[in-house]
């Protein structure tokens, strides 16, 4: 159990002490203070005494508590890697997107090499964050005004065993699918007139093909009006068994430019074992189905999934390559509470994650392809992270405006999350959607209230979650 005499550094620290593997059981107790230039931070680890101290000035409240985090933070990490004598590949990093922390650090005129070295990043990660700067370069922008809309579907044909998300079977959901579907067209309604700068859309889940051609054509039909600039525009169609050409000529006729096919694996064992109902055949037929098209190609893999070999993962990056599709995600597994698998008796051990990374990394930079987007999540197997891979000039805007906060985020549906970027005063607002159906459909009203509120001119601070 850890505890701080500093209330806003509790949290904080529990993200680190959550990347070592026991650490939660240790009683850690945090004592901070500033004096004569220096952060100090004492801790007392199972009846010890530790402390370090960094030289450092602040000119702003704002300033000193970034640095308060970050010290503090930085003695912990540095004080339990020595404890179970193992180094993570963030190092003391525990945000999710490191590439925000690089961006900060060079608009203040500052290397952001010096500063991950300092927080015990490798430097292959290091060396990773500078490609996906790289490769942003000409898509990331800070504008006031630009804005990416979300339209979330919550609908699965089966729920993955390590799915966190609020998505269900549909032959258990489907019954709510009308009115959602008509909350939907009423809040893309309502959204015409706050979206000024449209760069991208996407159609989320869930799986939106889990939807029949009509249901669909629905939410592709209510998004219209507000793609009038002909803007990047994605449906994450998902799982093949729910591919067909009619849903795909739907996507076509309505401007869609990109599609994500998620495979996670292309080992029929493994997709046996997740819980998915398809064959890894299957992924390549929906490739094959979604070719004549011409969409820009998403597939998603994931490392680590239940018991998968590293010859297993590493066949399965091997087949996504040869299936040349313009993007590949390499996700980290996540534990989060609410998935199945985190339920269950489940050991990462003998998975050799850093192997799988590596491995990833190499064949798709041999193969022409770029990192152009990374980011971490909590309970993420080995301290790793998620990157996504383009090759050159088929870079999604979506993926970098969100994973990099750079832009309005305009969110409809359940559990969709919307934000309002401040770029004058460095701050984020956000509204956060009810996680479950029937709630959603219920509050409906006062979400698109409190929406509008939220992107207009005159926001008040502090707007909360529903």
């Amino acid at each position: 159990m850890l505890t701080s005499d500093c209330a806003y550094l509790n949290s904080e620290l529990m993200d680190v002490v959550r990347l070592f593997e026991g650490a939660e059981a240790l009683d850690i107790f945090h004592h901070t203070e500033y004096e004569n230039g220096c952060f100090y931070n004492r801790f007392t680890l199972e009846g010890k005494d530790y402390t370090a101290e960094n030289a450092a000035v602040y000119d702003t409240p704002l300033r000193f508590k970034s640095l308060n985090k970050r010290y503090a933070k930085l003695a912990l990490y540095r004080l339990l890697s020595e404890y179970y004598d193992k180094s993570l590949p963030w190092g003391a990093l525990t945000g999710i997107r490191p590439t925000r922390l690089a961006y900060a650090e060079r608009e203040e005129g500052r290397d952001f090499k010096r500063l991950f070295r300092d927080m015990g990043v490798s430097e292959e990660n290091i060396r990773l964050t500078e490609r996906v700067l790289a490769a942003q370069e000409g898509l990331y922008e800070r504008k006031e005004d630009n804005c990416d809309l979300f339209v979330g579907l919550p609908f699965c044909p089966t729920r993955c065993v390590y799915c966190s998300f609020i998505t269900a079977p549909i032959d258990k959901t489907g019954k709510y699918l009308p009115d959602y579907l008509s909350a939907l067209e009423e809040e893309l309604k309502a959204a015409r007139p706050l979206v000024k700068n449209l760069r991208s859309v996407y159609i989320g889940g869930g799986t939106p093909f889990a939807l029949d051609a009509r249901q669909l054509e629905r939410v592709l039909k209510a998004v219209a009006p507000l793609r009038t600039n002909g803007c990047e525009y994605t449906v994450e169609a998902g799982r093949p068994d729910v591919f067909t050409r009619e849903k795909l000529q739907l996507c076509k006729d309505y401007g869609v430019t990109r599609v994500c096919i998620n495979a996670q694996s292309f080992s029929d064992r493994t997709l046996a074992a997740i819980g998915r109902k398809h064959t890894a055949k299957q992924v390549e037929e929906a490739f094959e189905m979604a070719a004549p098209y011409g969409f820009t190609v998403n597939c998603d893999l994931i490392a680590g999934l239940t018991g998968e070999s590293l010859e297993e993962f590493r066949a399965s990056v091997d087949k996504a390559v040869a299936l040349a599709p313009e993007n590949i995600t390499v996700h980290t597994l996540c534990l989060k509470k609410g998935a199945k698998l985190k339920e269950e008796v489940f050991s990462l051990a003998e998975v050799n994650l850093a192997e799988m990374i590596a491995y990833s990394r190499e064949k798709l930079t041999a193969a022409g392809y770029e990192p152009y987007y990374l980011y971490r999540q909590k309970y993420m197997a080995g301290a790793h992270e998620n990157v996504g891979w383009t090759k050159r000039g088929f870079a999604s805007v979506y993926n970098i405006d969100v994973m990099e906060e750079s832009a309005d985020n305009l969110a409809v549906g359940a559990n969709a999350v919307s934000k309002k970027v401040f770029l004058g005063d460095g701050r984020i607002e956000r509204l956060g959607s009810p996680k479950d159906i029937p709630t959603y459909l219920e509050k409906v009203g006062k979400l698109i209230g409190d929406k509008a509120e939220l992107f207009s001119e005159n926001l008040p601070h502090g707007l909360k979650n529903l």
